[in-house]
């Protein structure tokens, strides 16, 4: 039985702002129902504290970096069998609220302190060196916040493999070379081949260089970030590393997403009782006070308001799109000028257009059983999750074909009907224009009942559970520790 360590600064629910979450809570329930055994490490912050339940003092570390020692504390995440370890460490996290910004949006002063801190924790779990007489055979660091781990291990003889999995290659975790100088890493790491990123420390760049395996959130998504369009400025050194660069689909938690048992729901249904369906999308109108009528298409978005996302095609889009016979239910929180010119744009189609700032998980759920078509028009998505609950909830997706959505959603082409294959409707450009006429398309299916409830069906066959995607991450393991095996330490001591 293999021990991985996950080393991550979310896992829902202790902690949740986007997939990242969603996916280490996931990805480890289902390995450890493999067979290995997963431990979790994450942030004391403030609001995970309050949600761990019960917890007890394992062990202390004394680092050099810090003037009193740092508690860990020892749970399992709720609802679950995974044993967790949590850093008791006030100095840096205990603040309420976002993880990663304060109340006004703006990065927490310290995060690169904070993040270090994590990793520094980590490297000494890895080295059993925290008194906790475990030792992982391999350590898998997600994103930046994480992604000092690799480097802090690399000139360790005996270290456990290294798996470095990038969930967002456009969050880097960039600080300024006296922000390096402050948290005392070897001079050794500040180098192009190393640390150094244009003038400045990327945390990121520390998991692609030092990890034995890097992957990313789906197949495309690895292939994308080695182009210029997608990389950031890093596709050169993910094309040096193609050899150990990979994509693995993430999964969903099929017990949490399922229509026929979903509690939030007016009515449940499935495959055999899809008509059930439409008592939900009465339950959405009525929601969020818009007409109650059955044969007026239901566009469901539930989103980060941010660029990435596709937030101004939509808003370009929108004065096309509301000349059409639809409604459009918004749920989303983000930077500020997109929700308020969404709110905008409600108050002036009452009738067309419902949009609630923030994020609500019930509220979530009832968007995805009640509308017919979901929108993800996003200008690039490593994994996306949206789509893979909409499909599972008859919920036909519209999405651009960019990273985890084209690996994920097959176009409701002629041929593809035709063939029983096609899920969704898929679109190229980034545009409003384009946008608009997959919005037409869709009409068009709507009007199709016998094709769209094909397509709905289709898409509810698909199995997106993480058991395929865990049996992917073994098989990775044993690769990346056959890599250890074979690459020497190549840096001086990282303590």
């Amino acid at each position: 039985m293999r021990k991985i360590l996950f080393v991550s600064s979310e896992a829902h629910p202790l902690m949740k702002t986007g997939g990242l979450g969603d996916a280490c809570s996931g990805l480890s329930q289902t390995l450890l129902a493999l067979g290995a055994d997963v431990r979790l490490l994450l942030p004391g912050y403030h609001d995970t504290l309050q949600r761990a339940g019960p917890l007890k003092t394992v062990a202390q570390l004394a680092l050099p970096s810090l003037a009193q020692p740092v508690t860990l504390l020892e749970g399992r995440l709720p609802g679950t069998r995974v044993k967790v370890w949590l850093i008791d460490f006030p100095p840096a996290y205990n603040r309420p609220g976002n993880p990663y910004v304060n109340v006004h949006g703006h990065p927490w002063h310290d995060n690169a302190a904070r993040f270090a801190l994590l990793a520094r924790v980590a490297a000494a779990i890895a080295r059993d060196t925290a008194g906790l007489t475990w030792r992982p055979d391999v350590v898998h660091a997600h994103d930046w916040q994480a992604g000092l781990v690799p480097a802090l291990l690399a000139a360790d003889a005996a270290r456990p493999a290294t798996v470095f999995t990038i969930h967002n290659l456009a969050y880097q975790g960039l600080f300024s070379y006296e922000t390096f100088l402050s948290l005392r890493l070897p001079e050794s790491l500040w180098s192009l081949q190393t640390l150094e990123f244009h003038g400045q420390m990327s945390f990121i760049k520390g998991g692609i260089v030092f990890a034995d395996r890097v992957t990313t959130v789906s197949p495309t998504y690895a292939r994308e970030i080695q182009t210029p369009e997608h990389g950031y400025g890093l596709d050169g050194l993910l094309r040096h590393h193609t050899m150990h660069l990979s994509g693995i689909l993430n999964g969903i938690d099929a017990r949490l997403w399922n229509p026929a048992r979903d509690p939030h729901l007016a009515s449940r249904y499935s495959m055999r009782r899809l008509t059930h369906k439409l008592a939900n999308k009465t339950a959405l109108q009525k929601e969020f006070c818009l007409r109650v009528n059955a044969d007026i298409p239901v566009f469901g978005i539930v989103s980060r308001l941010v660029e990435q996302k596709g937030i101004d095609l939509l808003l370009d889009a929108l004065p096309s799109l509301m000349c059409l016979p639809l409604q459009i239910v918004v749920l989303g929180s983000g930077d500020a000028h997109y929700e308020q010119a969404l709110r905008a744009q409600a108050l002036r189609y009452p009738d067309r257009l419902a949009v609630l700032a923030g994020y609500d998980e019930v509220i979530a759920h009832h968007i995805q059983a009640g509308a017919d078509f979901f929108l993800m028009p996003s200008l690039f998505e490593p994994c996306g999750l949206s789509q893979l609950y909409s499909l599972r909830y008859g919920t036909v997706p519209i999405v651009r074909r960019v990273g985890g959505l084209a690996d994920t959603v097959t176009d409701a082409s002629t041929a593809n009907i035709t063939a029983d294959t096609a899920t969704g409707i898929v679109f190229e450009e980034a545009s409003a224009e384009a946008l608009t006429s997959a919005v037409q398309r869709a009409l068009a299916l709507h009007a199709d009942r016998r094709s769209l409830k094909q397509i709905q069906l289709a898409g509810m066959r698909k199995d997106f559970s993480w058991q395929h995607s865990a049996a992917d991450y073994l098989r990775l393991y044993e690769t990346a520790i056959n890599d250890r095996q074979q690459r020497p330490p190549h840096l001086p001591s990282m303590d």
